[in-house]
């Protein structure tokens, strides 16, 4: 059975993101002026994703959409480890 969800919870920033947040300035600046839980929404939806192609297109986009301005991933239910209702998304 999955472990429920805790509102508290906080993706730890991957070795890849932590690369890719070191080498763009900008793209760093705009990370930090995030909110906490909107980073942690960016960091686990680029984790969610089964397959490592995947995940690196994720962070190409997350890249690409957090020096754009965006906030948060689009279409994105929230991080399933913080809630509930976005529980199918994790894996039993």
């Amino acid at each position: 059975m999955a472990k429920a969800a805790d509102p508290d919870f906080r993706h730890q920033l991957t070795p890849e993101l932590k690369a890719m947040l070191d080498g763009d300035a900008s793209l760093s600046a705009k990370w930090e002026a995030l909110t906490p839980l909107a980073r942690n929404e960016w960091i686990c939806w680029t984790l969610s994703a089964k397959q490592e192609a995947t995940r690196e297109k994720r962070r190409e986009r997350l890249h690409e959409e957090i020096l754009e301005g965006k906030k948060r991933p689009c279409c994105w239910p929230g991080c399933p480890h913080r809630r509930e209702s976005a529980r199918k998304f994790v894996d039993a």
